[in-house]
């Protein structure tokens, strides 16, 4: 038999893009996972503090006896909050900060998507500080006796995955704006901190700013977000504070959340041809 007659062998066939995409979200979720059980001293950082920040204005409403359902208000809020940070901090900060450590290279080279190692931050951030949150939920509402009063807790899921696919969504586009900003991005994130905080309505009804700043506030997801769970948790009160109905903004949070997914997906192919092109997105100092 010749050698042409040999049948030939096929060859060996790599793992699907699925399956490289999954396989990237995972291994880049295990070290936060992992991180946050060997470092203890986080936990109290990253949970007890905030909780004392929540606790001080749930104070303040119960000072000027205000009714158990304002107290609420602002407790879930104080929850949320734990997102916003992980998203400026975690997210946002991240590709700069791997960066400045020599580690962006890696990223780049790597054959895998960029979208699937900031989905795995996102996850393995998403970890910690979903149990932060649940802290302050339950930790407040304890200490105080707050009653939740859900209407519907599929609608109350369905709002907050929602608003953190948004939320995370708009992370993966600041990380491309910081990383190209470098330095000034440090200063973009702390100044971007606390003016969110007020604009969103965490500690009261986004409707008291009136509607032109709550319309130009919905572009960060938690506004709408929040004012759609604090409507299925207190629906009483939220009768007459509220700024949009359920429904409505359920559909802006889903459109928000496309779109920002997009535009992270462009801003990180464009990233990716600019540090192929010109070799200089992975150089220190900018």
């Amino acid at each position: 038999m010749s050698a042409l007659d040999r049948p030939q062998s096929q060859p060996r066939k790599g793992p699907s893009g699925a399956t490289i995409f999954l396989r990237s979200v995972i291994g880049r979720a295990y070290p936060r996972v992992i991180g946050m059980q060997r470092e203890k001293s986080w936990l109290f950082f990253d949970i007890l503090l905030p909780f004392m920040s929540t606790m001080s204005y749930v104070l303040v409403y119960k000072a000027i006896g205000a009714p158990e359902s304002f107290k609420g208000l602002v407790l879930v809020g104080g929850a949320m909050t734990a997102f916003w940070l992980n998203v400026l901090w975690s997210m946002a900060m991240q590709l700069y900060w791997d960066k400045e450590q020599g580690n962006l290279q890696l990223y780049m080279l790597a054959p895998t998507s960029r979208m699937a190692i900031l989905t795995g931050m996102a996850l393995g951030g998403l970890i910690a500080t979903t149990f932060r949150a649940i802290v302050i939920l339950l930790g407040g509402a304890l200490i105080f006796g707050i009653k939740f009063q859900p209407t519907s807790w599929p609608a109350l899921i369905g709002i907050f995955v929602l608003s953190l696919v948004a939320l995370y969504g708009l992370g993966m586009v600041l990380s491309s704006i910081f990383l190209v900003y470098g330095r000034g991005a440090w200063q973009f994130t702390a100044l971007l901190q606390e003016p969110v905080f007020f604009v969103s309505g965490f500690h009261f009804p986004v409707r008291a700013l009136g509607t032109v700043t709550a319309s130009a506030a919905s572009v960060v997801p938690l506004t709408l977000g929040l004012d759609a769970m604090r409507q299925i948790l207190f629906p009483e009160m939220m009768r007459d504070f509220h700024f949009l109905p359920v429904g409505v903004e359920a559909a802006i949070l889903a459109g928000l959340a496309v779109l920002f997914i997009v535009v992270a997906r462009w801003a990180l192919n464009r990233m990716e041809r600019k540090s192929r092109q010109d070799g200089r997105l992975t150089e220190r100092g900018n």
